[in-house]
């Protein structure tokens, strides 16, 4: 197969490790890589089970393809989360941010919050139940596409009934609370319906996707394929898994890419997308 031609590329899902399959794709050929990879010591199956103490070395070898794959103007979201090793947070992710900042020279514009709403209940010694993930996201240039209104969510009512119990002179200008001089502008509120998001997103770490170890909620690639593309952009999946960010671009007429060293993930894929 020619992969010099997009056209043999997208829409088409990849077996194989995505450090040899994206050798042969083109220059600046995808709008967005969004991805959660094997987490260190996890998936050991499939990957090998990354130590956490090269697992920095073992990403960036393919973050340099991702780089050189991604179009000036796209990004990639990269959704990964430390793991304790021996009673204590290993080092291992912020030194992956740290490389992929100063080594291969990616622009690390935001770091969203995944508030897992719904997070598993346990106990620890020293530790309590983890309820958050990171989801970092990275350019390569200072100009890239983002469309801040496709991710707009509902106001809610509470700005009703704010507004209604405040003065007009509040309503202009609300001072703080603290007496700091800060003020806010409360009357932009009012006649809204919906509002940009914050960089906290509280969300339930519910799929359909079963018969996989780590699948993707689909809200997850959902809202930054609908913040990062247009419709017809091509998204990239490298570690595809259960096909959740593969299958929520052809929902939202993106073309997808995805890329799985699983011969049975890629089956499963191809039979539900």
């Amino acid at each position: 197969m020619d992969f010099c031609n997009i056209d043999n590329i997208i829409n088409k899902t990849h077996c194989g490790d995505c450090l040899d399959v994206m050798k042969m794709f083109p220059d600046e050929c995808v709008d967005l890589i969004v991805t959660s990879p094997p987490y260190a010591d996890a998936r050991a199956h499939t990957y090998g089970g990354i130590s956490p103490d090269k697992y920095v070395e073992w990403f960036c070898l393919r973050a340099v393809e991702m780089k050189r794959i991604l179009k000036p103007s796209g990004s990639f979201v990269l959704n990964i989360k430390e793991k304790a090793v021996d009673g204590e947070r290993h080092l291992y992710v912020l030194e992956l941010i740290l490389a992929l900042k100063k080594q291969l020279g990616f622009r690390w514009v935001e770091e969203y919050i995944w508030h897992k709403t719904t997070s598993a209940p346990g106990k620890w010694k020293y530790r309590f139940r983890d309820a958050w993930e990171r989801i970092i996201h990275f350019t390569k240039t200072k100009n890239f596409k983002m469309n801040q209104d496709a991710v707009k969510i509902p106001i809610g009512a509470w700005s009703n009934i704010r507004l209604r119990n405040m003065s007009n002179n509040d309503k202009v200008r609300m001072q703080s609370a603290t007496n700091s001089g800060i003020g806010r502008k409360i009357s932009a509120w009012e006649g809204r319906d919906t509002v940009y998001p914050s960089n906290v997103l509280h969300k339930a770490p519910i799929t359909h996707n079963t018969g996989h170890s780590a699948p993707f909620p689909e809200w997850m690639p959902e809202f930054f394929i609908k913040l990062f593309t247009d419709e017809g952009d091509i998204v990239l999946d490298p570690f595809m898994g259960s096909g959740t960010t593969y299958k929520v671009s052809k929902r939202f007429n993106r073309k997808p890419i995805g890329i799985e060293i699983s011969p049975e993930c890629i089956k499963k894929t191809k039979e539900t997308a």
